[in-house]
């Protein structure tokens, strides 16, 4: 079996992280996982929800948006959700996925009374626009938690360890790792998997499309998502390590500590 990009089968594609993208932003970055590009945020600001004040719940809270610019696809013009008055549906599930993953990661209570705002823009989509958007909404909350610990605005970061994301699917009648758009355009099993880098499930999200699976081929796809969630995780220890080494070695050196 050829893929379109002739990777292997439990090949990702080539991935980055360009931090510091949105300067005004307290963490940002611009992850790339082949040609999808995604800008990831994270905001930290004073306050929180009114719900959580009139139930006493203690602590902070953490919450995502999503959308896909209009120039993002090769379809046309993508109109702006505030054009239609709402919120898209997809966009709506994906931005909920995408804070469910963090707050999996994020101690709400050492984020004190403070919100983050993590916001993911799709720049260029090629497939796994969620998947991305997740992994770099990680990196991004790495950066700016250990930046607020450094300016004295919190006393340790909140964040536990990276949770990353990345899609596998069934593609010519063979489990595949981190489809681009093509494949996920003609895979008959498409999974997103969301993971801790200690290997612990988040969240699964998978179906067949006009088609069914075999536990064999879950399996299969369980497995290459492991493989690639590990080779994942380094690459984010690695960008949070070159954001935070030469501006702040000490926060380089308490994130070392903290995740280790």
């Amino acid at each position: 079996m050829e893929r379109p990009e002739g990777r292997q089968a439990d090949q990702l594609r080539p991935i980055s992280f360009v931090p510091d993208i949105a300067p005004h932003a307290t963490g940002s970055v611009l992850v790339s996982f082949g040609n999808t590009r995604v800008i990831c945020t994270a905001m930290v600001q004073s306050g929180v929800p009114r719900w959580m004040k009139e139930q006493n719940v203690p602590g902070g809270w953490l919450t995502a948006e999503y959308s896909m610019l209009p120039y993002s696809t090769g379809g046309g013009r993508k109109p702006r959700d505030i054009a239609r008055g709402k919120l898209d549906g997809r966009s709506s599930e994906i931005q909920r996925l995408i804070g469910r993953s963090l707050r999996a990661v994020v101690d709400l209570k050492l984020l004190e009374a403070h919100t983050a705002w993590i916001d993911c823009d799709v720049l260029q989509a090629d497939g796994g626009t969620r998947t991305a958007s997740i992994t770099g909404a990680s990196v991004a909350c790495a950066i700016a938690f250990e930046r607020m610990v450094a300016e004295g605005r919190l006393k340790t970061s909140p964040l536990t360890g990276h949770v990353s994301a990345v899609s596998c699917g069934v593609y010519k009648e063979e489990a595949i790792l981190d489809l681009c758009y093509l494949e996920d355009r003609d895979a008959s099993v498409d999974f997103n998997i969301v993971m801790t880098e200690d290997s612990q499930f988040v969240e699964l999200q998978g179906s067949g499309e006009e088609a069914t699976f075999s536990s064999e081929e879950m399996s299969t796809m369980l497995e290459l998502g492991r493989k690639g969630i590990r080779e994942i995780a380094e690459l984010q220890r690695q960008a949070v390590h070159a954001a935070l080494g030469d501006a702040d070695g000490d926060a380089a050196q308490r994130l070392a500590e903290h995740f280790n």
